[in-house]
């Protein structure tokens, strides 16, 4: 691979070397009918999904008292943010026509980030799959039983290991050691402290490396390998942990239902992202169009420090290219995105369904960070204030403008834009008041 090559032929590859902001669109999306005759997931594996989260929802209520009021299922708020919206026209001097809202994955109990999602379900897929192999549980048992002695000492035999930059690590970690397994994360360099400490203090074995995500993935994937009774959960390949991510739009259509949102051609949602390695976002994104279909229009964030994702979609390398390719370290201040290197298997998914990408500076984290805290008294980690560069964005590219234009056009007065919030809960007051006052102008 000739990266001098890459970098002086294609221009958008030379903005990512050169670590500017860019707008980008996906020219290999196809109209989404044409998609559908060639899913590599179908309706079936999703409801499978949202159905093993239901049989497990007494086990999570019962080992988790924050879920108590959702009855154990794990879900986050739907926020209007209005005030926000209005704040973030005036301050970037940019129109952000139609509605927008904040889905507050930072909030999602057990693990306060999106992770929660794909990071607990992909644990407890596996914990379904010994106890019925132990021949100890059944579908039609009450999963609480899971938290008995029995399951725990079961679960003992076995281990869990994971690569993580901090917040899949935490799902991963807070899950496991509830069931009872023994837990080893492997932890990049840029991973948090507090993340670090709040696993040990579950019990939960944290291995640290001087080097970044890619070396935690690699050095946990063959310590787990090693080990007949050890269970990696590959946050680049694997599809459980897709599939876990998914139900977010199934909940997410049943909270604009409650809303009376309803979304159509005249209502187009326009989702925006933060992306790291691209699990998380991809499992949205692919939920949300299967839901949606051609009114979803789905964006990625990442910061112009580590731009993985849309580096492997714009070069079709995917996995086989990282940042460094082309010059960049991927060290960054947003840690949860500090990815050298994309999912292949969820870049391949994307190439057909993703409207675009965005790259963000990393000053501009603690100002969104700043103006979200201000105008609607929410806090949420820097990593997840990537996604509000989309909205704030979306119409000053000339490429996305003329996206937009092409495909939406008026409907835009209608639209609702939604900006995932990925993490934030869980972050200790003192860290949080280092994020206010980081780049303080």
């Amino acid at each position: 691979m000739n990266t001098e090559e890459l970098i002086k032929n294609d221009i958008v590859i030379k903005k990512l070397a050169d670590r500017e902001e860019i707008g980008w669109i996906n020219k290999k999306e196809i109209p989404y009918n044409e998609y559908e005759k060639n899913l590599p997931l179908f309706d079936d594996d999703l409801k499978d999904a949202e159905e093993r989260l239901k049989r497990f929802a007494p086990f999570i209520k019962k080992s988790f008292p924050e879920t108590e009021d959702t009855n154990g299922i794990i879900e986050s708020p739907l926020e209007p943010i209005f005030s926000m919206q209005k704040d973030l026209e005036k301050k970037y001097n940019t129109s952000i026509p139609g509605k927008l809202y904040l889905k507050m994955d930072s909030h999602l109990p057990v693990a306060g980030s999106i992770k929660a999602r794909g990071g607990v379900y992909e644990v407890l897929k596996y914990a379904e799959e010994l106890a019925m192999k132990a021949g100890m549980l059944s579908v039609n048992d009450d999963y609480s039983i899971l938290a008995d002695e029995k399951f725990k000492k079961l679960f003992s035999g076995y281990k869990i290991q994971v690569g993580s930059t901090g917040n899949l690590g935490l799902s991963i970690g807070i899950t496991s050691a509830a069931l009872g397994f023994e837990v080893i994360v492997h932890m990049s360099a840029d991973a948090k402290q507090w993340k670090k400490d709040m696993l040990r203090s579950k019990g939960v074995k944290v291995v640290e490396y001087t080097d970044d995500y890619g070396k935690a993935v690699e050095e946990g994937r063959k310590n787990s390998d090693a080990d007949p009774k050890s269970h990696f959960v590959d946050d680049e390949k694997s599809l459980n942990l897709f599939l876990g991510y998914t139900v977010a739009a199934s909940r997410l259509k049943k909270q604009l239902d409650e809303k009376n949102i309803i979304i159509d051609n005249e209502h187009p949602l326009l989702v925006y992202i933060p992306c790291g390695v691209g699990g998380a976002p991809g499992g949205v994104a692919y939920g949300l169009k299967r839901i949606f279909k051609e009114n979803a229009y789905i964006f990625f964030v990442e910061p112009t420090l580590a731009p993985c994702m849309v580096l492997g979609m714009e070069s079709g390398l995917h996995e086989q290219i990282s940042v460094r390719d082309i010059g960049i370290d991927g060290i960054t201040h947003a840690d949860g995105l500090a990815v050298a290197r994309p999912s292949g298997l969820v870049g391949r998914m994307m190439d057909s369904i993703l409207s675009g990408e965005f790259t963000v500076e990393d000053y501009k984290l603690y100002d969104y960070l700043r103006c979200l805290n201000e105008s609607e008294d929410i806090r949420i980690e820097p990593s997840s204030c990537a996604a509000f560069e989309g909205p704030v964005t979306l119409l000053k590219y000339e490429e996305t403008k003329k996206y937009i234009e092409s495909r939406i056009g008026k409907n835009m007065e209608n639209a609702y834009h939604i900006c995932w919030a990925t993490g934030g809960r869980m972050v200790p007051e003192e860290d949080m008041k280092k994020f206010l006052n980081t780049y303080l102008k």
